[in-house]
């Protein structure tokens, strides 16, 4: 077996309209496909962020709350590869998005941020030239 990539990021979001409108309209991603299962009182909405960069953005009824920042066992945050770590910082601000101060990743050299979704889950640009 060989893992070819990352297919896609399912995240459950705690009230799926402000999640989802930040995700397609602060963040730009693409609606490739929204599914009300009803047995479930559960939508799945499939999203592109880039070409094979998906997120399955799911609404459940009353989902747990994740246990602590980003040093709870599990996943720890999603990153997301940019060109210019300050040109979109400066646009996530443009659009409302609260985004911490620039930091130099010490091993690699290379600039990174974080920035969070409604419902705290930790997003990181990661400056990644010629990617």
């Amino acid at each position: 077996m060989e893992f070819k990539r990352i297919h896609h990021v399912a995240i459950i979001a705690s009230n799926y309209e402000q999640s989802k409108a930040f995700y397609v309209e602060k963040l730009g991603a693409r609606i490739l496909e929204e599914t009300y299962r009803e047995h479930r009182d559960s939508y799945k909405l499939d999203l592109e962020l880039a070409p094979g960069v998906q997120i399955e953005l799911f609404s459940f009824p009353n989902p747990p709350a994740r246990p602590s920042q980003p040093e709870a066992c599990g996943l720890r945050h999603l990153a997301f590869a940019v060109e210019d770590v300050e040109a979109a910082k400066v646009e996530l601000e443009s659009r409302g998005i609260e985004v911490e101060p620039i930091r130099v990743d010490e091993l690699t050299g290379r600039l990174f941020t974080f920035f969070a979704d409604p419902d705290g889950l930790p997003l990181e640009l990661y400056e990644e030239n010629g990617y």
